[in-house]
């Protein structure tokens, strides 16, 4: 393994062990009855002080999540080069290895996903229908910071040209930007949710990179 692999391996597992220790203290640490039908969170104060701040914004919640459908695509299209190559080539260990990987990748993020639906950690700050919906981590940052990033590494490795590449890079990163702020601004999420999304995807993406090879050198 590559001593940039090895770093990102690294670099990934305490990501990772973050996301675990924040997970665990938001279940210990100031937890309050500050959510709708006296749902409670963790580090409440400053989860309530951000929410006073930045308001409800339904009409930036519904663009958002419209939006969510963009890195949705990106997995479909990946999905299909993995699936051309494979028809091409006659063997499934014939795909690129990246795109195997990102498979792989792909699987782990939505099981992310499912399990937190089931392992409530807390509920969203307001009601969504009526109803209370699992809030952490957000899973809208956890799939725009997950799949994105790992977009602009496979047109790195496949567009040979610089020009293309930082505008596409230039353009995904404000993406992610607007979409993880958007999240935060529109106010279904707590502070504390966005944190959370952030470092599980920082490690995922940072261990896709090492187990890929993309972006090693």
């Amino acid at each position: 393994m590559k001593k940039e692999s090895q770093r990102n391996f690294c670099i990934a597992t305490c990501m990772l062990l973050a996301f675990l220790l924040w997970t665990v203290a938001i279940q210990f640490v100031d937890v309050q009855a500050i959510g709708p039908q006296e749902s409670s969170v963790g580090f409440a104060t400053i989860n309530q002080f951000v929410h006073n701040l930045t308001g409800v914004h339904m009409s930036l919640y519904t663009i958002t999540d419209w939006l969510g459908l963009v890195p949705l695509g990106f997995v479909m299209g990946f999905a299909l080069l993995g699936l051309i190559q494979w028809v091409k080539r006659k063997h499934l260990l014939k795909v690129d290895y990246s795109i195997l990987v990102l498979g792989g990748f792909y699987i782990v993020v939505m099981a992310a996903y499912v399990l937190f639906e089931v392992l409530v950690i807390n509920y969203r700050p307001v009601l969504i229908n009526g109803y209370l919906e699992a809030s952490y981590p957000s899973s809208t940052t956890v799939l725009v910071m997950c799949v994105m990033p790992t977009a602009i590494m496979q047109f790195n490795a496949r567009i040979k040209n610089d020009v293309p590449n930082r505008c596409l890079a230039y353009a995904i990163t404000a993406f992610i930007v607007f979409m993880v702020i958007g999240r935060l601004i529109s106010g279904v999420h707590w502070f504390t949710d966005i944190i959370g999304g952030a470092l599980l995807s920082a490690g995922l993406v940072l261990m896709y990179r090492s187990v890929s090879g993309l972006g090693a050198k």
